[in-house]
């Protein structure tokens, strides 16, 4: 057993041999320690490492090689491992052989028996120095980072410069002084393009979005001034410059700065309105301004300068362009002017002449003041001034004094004239003499009694350097006193001054003749019977004449004082109220209270009186009395009124007389449609009496009160049937000298009687037709259209159906006029009527003729009564006029011999004329032979007319329409 345990205990030292001699041979430093915190053992690299042997570091000497600030803190986390059995892990420096302290990671864990005691402590030591310099490296570089970082975020600040980056996606960053530039929060995102787009400027923002756009396009760097606009609403000037940043040869991002320039382009803008300001003042002023070195010969023009010269701004100025502007005449004297500043450098000022390219020439006035700059050379800083005007006025005064049109003097503030024109001399009646010798004080040459006023004025011109002008006299030589209005300035010594004498005796006779004048005018008003007042723009009472003041029974005080209204009749002051223009009305009529309390009628005509400017200053009223007029129509009123009472009475209705039925029929007719404005068609034979039906219609309409216009279409010339209806422009037509208004303008707001309307050719129908349509016409020669409002009435004796089936008259325009038609029976269908009818055109014309006629012959009447009346009521109205007038008994008769013996056929009552029952080409044939039976003849009793039953009118306008030669018929 002792050998097998001598055997056993061998083997395990020898295993123990084995396993130190691994250790000491693994390169880390490993060493063990006991449960109390004894280090017992240090392998081979552990004593190498700090060269001692292991008796040097057993138990708690090991300390001695630890960094002495580093003791302290591994010692107590050795004990607290120790008394709590966690592992140990602990950094701290250690003191190499070379004296050299490394930093080390030191590393123990237990090692537990079955029973969880630690039985012993397994340690290794790590040299971690390189990566502590590393670490510490790392916080160098990162404070260093840091300190670099805010550097730049405070210089951005203060320089208010902030940094971004743009890729495809939009911004990739914003630094945070772009944030608080923008007025947004450091801490959010980067803004979307849309959102950055919206805090730009609405008039910058789409020359921006163009850019943003065009990165992508075209990778080049830009520079970008634009406004953007604060959540507050502050806006601020940003310049943005940016670059393309490429990344494997293609550009992944915008790398760029944005620089608040708001302050920098406010100064600009204030700058560049400076300039402004000073080059419009210089060009106002005609003053330009230059600088000048002699030395370096640099010259430096304004604007103006260029203008005054000549030259356009593009031209490099130089002193042999000056000399060259320069007038011939004045070019030595000039170079003389540069060649001593040049030499002496010393100030300058001088006056010459321009000759400009075009001919013009130009006075200027040039003054310069010399400087030596910071480098110590000369430098001369002038202006030159257009003095063209002055000098112009210059010549027209000194033109002025010599012309003698005013009287000049040059005095001194002691009154001492020193020279004076001879305009001012010849009116006070001095020679130059008299000048010269010193003899002429103003204060002298003026009466005692107005010295005050030439104190007063030289008072002001002393103060502002202006005499204001004013009207004084001057003693002439023979001691007369001569009117004049003075006035002048004080030269710029203030010691002398310029005085213009304008010379008022002419002046001062003429007031004194309008005031003679004024007086005769005022009593030639006082003498007029007219009432006449002048009235202020403000109804002020100004002047009134004798007649309105003895009216009123009021003196011209009294009469401005007092209210107009009170005079005036209530129911008329209306009438006197001032318009909307500031004026009373220009013709009124009103009555005005007499000073005894009675009313008188007054005719009152305004005239305003304008001044220059157009504004009233009088208003001229003459007052006219009408009393009498107006009693006088009055009178006429109330007469005519009888007298129509006594028409209507006399004629019963509208002077048409009879009771037969027939009459009856159509005077039902006319009551009915006389109310209304329907359009009336009366149609009969010739002589029935439809004019008179017409004006019934018309007298019992709502138009009664105005036109009742009647036309004759038969009897109008076919050339001027137009004008005659429409009316014409004046030049219209030859003799066409003013305007002319026609039938149915005269008849507006009334009535239109159209009678005969067949006879009215085509074109005139078709006129006639527009205004049934559309109420509205057109002048000869006139391009408005007029409307009117009038009611129609035609008539005619024609079958105008049958026209129409003829072609003449058109079948619309008779639906327009046949709206409401009446036929008048003829005379032989109203039989009834006969007796009475004689009996009233009996009277009638018995009463016009002074003649007594008691009663009427029984066989007469029979005689009428059955006599069947072709010509109808017209034939019986010239029968019973003829015997009225041959017979001179007191018993009416008519001759039997007076009434035709030719009895009318049976044919319809409404004529149609032949020539308007055939075919056109017949109609021409049946023209021609009626006009070779007459020998060309158109008119009279004899005359194809009457062969052919048609109006002459009517067939003169067909002989025209169908070219018919009616002289070639003459001698057949």
């Amino acid at each position: 057993m002792r050998a097998m345990a001598a055997s056993g205990g061998g083997a395990v030292r020898r295993e123990t041999s084995d396993l130190q001699l691994i250790v000491d041979l693994v390169p880390s430093l490993i060493h063990t320690g006991r449960p109390d915190g004894y280090l017992d053992f240090f392998n081979q690299p552990w004593l190498r490492y700090v060269g001692r042997p292991l008796e040097d570091l057993q138990g708690w000497k090991w300390t001695a090689f630890i960094h002495p600030e580093d003791v302290e803190g591994i010692v107590e986390r050795w004990r607290a491992s120790l008394a709590s059995g966690k592992p140990f892990l602990y950094e701290a420096r250690v003191l190499r052989a070379d004296s050299e302290y490394r930093w080390m990671l030191h590393h123990k864990v237990g090692v537990r028996d079955g029973s969880g005691q630690i039985l012993k402590w397994y340690g290794s030591s790590v040299d971690i120095e390189d990566r502590k310099r590393a670490e510490e490296q790392l916080r160098r570089s990162t404070r260093e980072l840091q300190r670099s970082e805010f550097y730049l975020a405070e210089g951005q600040r203060l320089a208010h410069l902030g940094s971004w980056v743009f890729n495809s996606a939009g911004f990739d960053y914003w630094s945070p002084e772009l944030f608080r530039m923008h007025g947004l929060d450091p801490d959010r995102k980067p803004p979307t393009v849309e959102e950055y787009l919206d805090c730009i400027h609405p008039q910058d923002r789409e020359s921006v979005a163009k850019l943003i756009e065009g990165l992508s396009a075209k990778a080049l760097p830009f520079d970008a001034t634009k406004r953007i606009v604060r959540p507050d609403g502050e806006v601020r000037y940003i310049r943005c410059v940016g670059i393309p940043a490429s990344e494997n040869q293609s550009v992944k991002n915008y790398v760029g700065s944005a620089l608040d320039v708001t302050e920098h382009e406010l100064v600009t803008q204030e700058l560049r309105r400076r300039e402004a300001y000073l080059a419009e003042a210089q060009r106002l002023s005609r003053t330009g301004s230059f600088g000048w070195k002699p030395d370096s010969e640099e010259l430096v023009w304004s604007d103006e300068t260029y203008r005054i010269f000549g030259y356009n701004n593009t031209h490099r100025p130089t002193i042999d362009s000056v000399v060259q502007r320069v007038h011939p005449d004045d070019r030595a004297l000039a170079q003389q002017v540069i060649d001593r500043a040049s030499q002496t450098g010393t100030d300058f000022e001088h006056e010459y002449r321009l000759l400009l390219s075009d001919g013009r020439v130009k006075y200027v006035h040039a003054i310069a003041h010399a400087v030596q700059n910071a480098s110590g050379a000369r430098e001369f800083i002038g202006a030159v001034t257009d003095i063209t005007e002055r000098k112009t006025t210059e010549d027209k005064i000194r033109r002025l004094v010599e012309a003698n049109i005013l009287g000049i003097f040059i005095a001194n503030v002691e009154g001492e004239i020193v020279e004076a024109n001879e305009a001012f001399l010849q009116m006070l009646q001095y020679g130059r003499q008299d000048l010269v010798s010193g003899g002429l004080r103003w204060r002298d040459l003026t009466p005692a009694e107005l010295h005050d006023r030439d104190e007063h004025a030289l008072t002001g011109a002393l103060a502002t350097g202006v005499f204001q002008p004013y009207e004084k006299e001057f003693l002439r030589k023979d001691g007369s006193r001569l009117p004049v209005l003075i006035g002048g300035a004080l030269f710029q010594s203030a010691n002398e001054g310029v005085v213009f004498v304008l010379d008022l005796s002419q002046q001062k006779r003429a007031e004194d003749r309008i005031r003679e004048q004024e007086i005769e005018f005022r009593q030639m008003l006082d003498l007029t019977p007219q009432h006449v007042a002048v009235i202020g723009p403000a109804q002020e009472r100004i002047f009134a004449n004798r007649a309105l003041l003895n009216y009123f029974g009021l003196r011209l005080e009294e009469w401005q004082r007092r209210d107009t209204q009170t005079r005036v009749h209530p129911d008329d002051w209306e009438r006197l109220a001032w318009g909307p223009l500031g004026g009373p009305p220009n013709h009124y009529e009103a009555r005005l209270r007499r000073y005894d309390g009675k009313y008188r009628w007054f005719q009152v005509l305004n005239s305003p009186l304008h001044d220059e400017q157009g504004q009233i200053t009088r208003w001229f009223i003459a007052g006219t009395d009408i009393e009498d007029r107006k009693q006088a129509e009055e009178r006429l009123r109330q007469e005519n009124v009888a007298l129509r009472e006594e028409i209507d009475k006399a004629s019963m209705f509208e002077e048409i007389v009879g009771t037969s039925r027939p009459l009856k029929a159509v005077l039902s007719r006319i009551a009915k449609v006389a109310p209304t404005d329907s359009t009336v068609l009366i149609t009969g034979e010739t002589g029935t009496g439809k004019e008179l039906i017409a004006r019934a219609v018309h007298k019992r309409s709502k138009r009664s009160g105005c036109p009742f216009i009647s036309v004759n279409c038969a009897a109008l010339p076919p050339t001027l049937v137009f004008s005659e209806l429409f009316g014409h422009e004046k030049g219209a037509f030859t003799g066409a000298t003013q305007r002319r208004l026609g039938r149915f303008e005269m008849a507006d707001g009334g009535t239109i009687f159209l009678d005969e309307v067949g006879e009215l050719l085509p074109d005139t129908q078709a006129a006639l037709l527009r205004v049934l349509q559309e109420r509205e016409f057109e002048r000869v020669g006139g391009g408005q259209p007029i409307h009117t409002d009038v009611r129609v009435i035609a008539a005619t004796n024609r079958d105008l159906n049958a026209a129409i089936a003829n072609g003449t008259f058109r079948q619309d325009l008779l639906y327009r006029l046949n709206v409401f038609p009446i036929e008048v029976p003829p005379l032989r269908e109203r039989k009834d009527d006969i007796l009475i009818l004689v009996e009233y055109f009996v009277q009638r014309y018995a009463n016009r003729a002074g003649r007594n006629i008691r009663s009427i012959d029984q066989k007469t009447l029979d005689l009428l009564q059955s006599y069947d009346w072709p010509g109808n009521i017209r034939e019986l109205q010239n029968v019973i006029e003829r015997s009225i007038i041959l017979s001179s008994a007191d018993v009416f008769s008519v001759d039997e011999l007076w009434l035709s013996k030719r009895t009318p056929s049976q044919t319809p009552r409404v004529e149609t004329p032949p020539a308007l029952d055939v075919e056109p080409r017949s109609e021409r044939e049946i023209i021609e032979a009626a006009l070779a039976e007459s020998r060309g003849r158109v008119s009279g009793v004899s005359g194809a007319a009457a062969k052919l039953r048609v109006p002459p009118s009517t067939l003169e306008t067909r002989i025209k329409t169908l070219k018919i030669d009616k002289r070639q018929f003459k001698f057949r």
